[in-house]
């Protein structure tokens, strides 16, 4: 373990020392390595599927959920998808020497900020191998050394995919070992990985809530951390039931294992009995087992087919990450307010209404990374905000919060111009 350890040391060394270059390259180099990478992912698209299936048959064997492996899963469809991401984030600004904020101060003094590299930052990821290209493309344009340690669920395909970026990154005429991958899945690593602060500046975990409980409470530097989701879509009595269905159906239904997906629906009293059984119908024809309170089995259990299931009070707040969810009435939109602020996770919630000021009051007292007003919490992704792809979604306030793209991956530093100024 010993050696072991030594190698990661001498990884984490060769990031800082290079992460001192990173902050100076050109755009043009960072854009060249994004398109190598584009290009590599699908020129070498069966070593990396073939890599990909070990790991898939590796899982298999070991009971993996269908969440997990859903997770794990890489097909051509997808590399195709994480490759133009990664062409999306070399069209953005570079946000590396971005001057703002510049202005004199009444004593002549020249002040302002200049956006910087955040150094060395750490990603630790359990079974995403997708993460290894949107973590590392995204840290690459934004002058950033990087640290990769996957789990072991999928360290051929995270292997494969690292050896893509390092090789695709050097072409372009970036520093050799920007991008440092731990081949290593020996989870002593993580705990030491943890108390490399004078190397690494951020950590950045994507797992479950038990790895993510354990890097929070044992990192020496700084972590930013998130992707608990438990979404919730509350259908306001103004809501289009027309379009309250087709959101509550793509929230639920469109990739239930992912953390933006809806978990509890809450329906407003006085609409319930009209709209429940149209959700039902739709959400019957994708196998989706309903969690129910009191009202709500009453109103449905005359239905044939439907999945229905007594709600016990476990099931309020809790991440189902399949086609399960639970659902319940409410008599208005403080009570809706209330059970997300009692069980939501700060990640995506939703409101589908038509009055304009319970839309706002809904916005503005609801305390999440994300708040939406007639659309489906699925939209909570980097590549859908326009960020190209992101490293994470956060669902703490600081430094960054929601999906974390180039710009979250910067610091800032004060620029200050005198001339001969001495304070008195």
């Amino acid at each position: 373990m010993k050696s072991v350890i030594n190698e990661l040391e001498e990884k984490g060394r060769t990031a800082k020392a290079i992460s001192r270059h990173m902050a100076y390259l050109s755009t043009e180099v960072k854009n060249k390595a994004l398109t190598n990478i584009a290009n590599d992912l699908i020129a070498k698209r069966d070593e990396i599927l073939a890599a990909n299936q070990i790991d898939q048959q590796e899982a298999e064997k070991a009971d993996m959920t269908a969440a997990m492996l859903d997770r794990l899963l890489l097909t051509s469809e997808r590399l195709e998808s994480i490759a133009q991401d990664v062409l999306a984030v070399a069209t953005l600004p570079d946000p590396v020497g971005e001057v703002f904020d510049m202005r004199t101060l009444p004593n002549g003094l020249l002040i302002g900020r200049k956006r910087v590299p955040l150094g060395v930052i750490g990603a630790i990821y359990e079974s995403r191998p997708n993460v290894t290209i949107d973590i590392s493309s995204l840290c690459l344009k934004s002058g950033n050394a990087l640290i990769l340690r996957g789990g072991k669920e999928a360290v051929n395909s995270n292997s494969a995919l690292a050896k893509v970026v390092q090789g695709a990154a050097t072409r372009a005429g970036m520093p050799n070992g920007a991008v440092q991958f731990i081949e290593n899945t020996d989870r002593t690593l993580v705990a030491y990985m943890l108390t490399m602060s004078d190397i690494i500046d951020l950590i950045i975990p994507r797992g479950g809530a038990g790895l993510i409980k354990f890097i929070k409470e044992k990192a020496a530097m700084p972590v930013v951390a998130g992707g608990i989701g438990v979404c919730h879509t509350y259908v306001d009595e103004s809501a289009d039931l027309a379009k309250a269905v087709a959101i509550a159906y793509n929230a639920k239904v469109q990739r239930p294992t992912v953390c933006n997906a809806l978990d509890t629906l809450l329906i407003h009293t006085n609409i319930a009995e009209a709209y429940l059984p149209l959700v039902a119908t739709e959400w019957v024809k994708a196998d989706v087992e309903m969690h129910c309170d009191k009202r709500a089995l009453s109103i449905l259990k005359s239905m044939p087919s439907l999945k229905l299931v007594p709600a016990t009070g476990d099931d309020w707040g809790k991440e189902f990450l399949s086609l399960v969810a639970a659902v319940k009435i409410v008599r208005s939109l403080d009570e809706a307010i209330g059970h997300i602020e009692d069980y939501g996770s700060g990640h995506s919630e939703a409101i589908v209404a038509q009055d304009y000021s319970t839309a706002m009051r809904f916005l503005n007292e609801v305390d999440a990374a994300c708040v939406y007003v007639n659309a489906s919490t699925r939209f909570t992704d980097g590549s859908q905000f326009g960020l190209g792809a992101e490293v994470g979604i956060s669902t703490q306030k600081m430094h960054a919060r929601g999906p974390l793209g180039l710009k979250e991956m910067t610091s800032y530093k004060w620029l200050i111009f005198g001339s001969g100024h001495v304070r008195p």
